[in-house]
């Protein structure tokens, strides 16, 4: 265990030590990295395609995002993790979006601000990208938030004993 390792380690309740997991946190991101290219492929092509505004295309990327990430969680990161069964997996499936509804909203505020507020241009072969170019910053900052959430209260972590 290295020095930062103990250090973070000490700041973490004994009940949330399973947050500190490194092997899951860095599958969450890898998971997150999935997701993100799964919310900017939507954007762009609904955005670039189809004229959809930045917004509703942002927020129909999150969603194809949330249900790509869900699954993969449920099968890799979280694999082991709960009750099995229809009903479980459901259940999981609910708790998530109601979970990440903290994360989406904490995404769509920061691309809001980087996009509508800001007007920050970055013009490529005449077309303005910028609404592409600041999703990724959005999804980072509501990566921790979703993380700790979804560890919590969709696949408690806390309660491996």
């Amino acid at each position: 265990m290295t020095d930062l390792e103990r250090r973070v380690r000490r700041l973490v309740p004994d009940r949330f030590e399973s947050l500190v997991s490194g092997v899951r946190f860095g599958q969450f991101v890898s998971v997150g990295v999935v997701g993100g290219i799964s919310d900017n492929t939507v954007l762009a092509v609904l955005g670039l395609a189809f004229g959809v505004s930045d917004m509703w295309a942002k927020a129909a990327g999150v969603e194809t995002a949330i249900l790509v990430m869900f699954l993969v969680n449920e099968h890799w990161t979280f694999a082991g993790q709960g009750e099995t069964g229809r009903r479980s997996f459901a259940k999981r499936l609910g708790k998530s979006h109601l979970v990440r509804s903290g994360g989406v909203a904490v995404q769509l505020a920061v691309y809001w601000l980087l996009t509508q507020w800001l007007m920050i241009e970055l013009v490529v072969a005449g077309t303005d990208l910028w609404f592409i170019a600041a999703s990724p910053l959005a999804i980072g900052v509501a990566m921790l938030v979703n993380y700790v959430a979804e560890s919590l209260f969709t696949w408690q972590v806390h309660a491996d004993g």
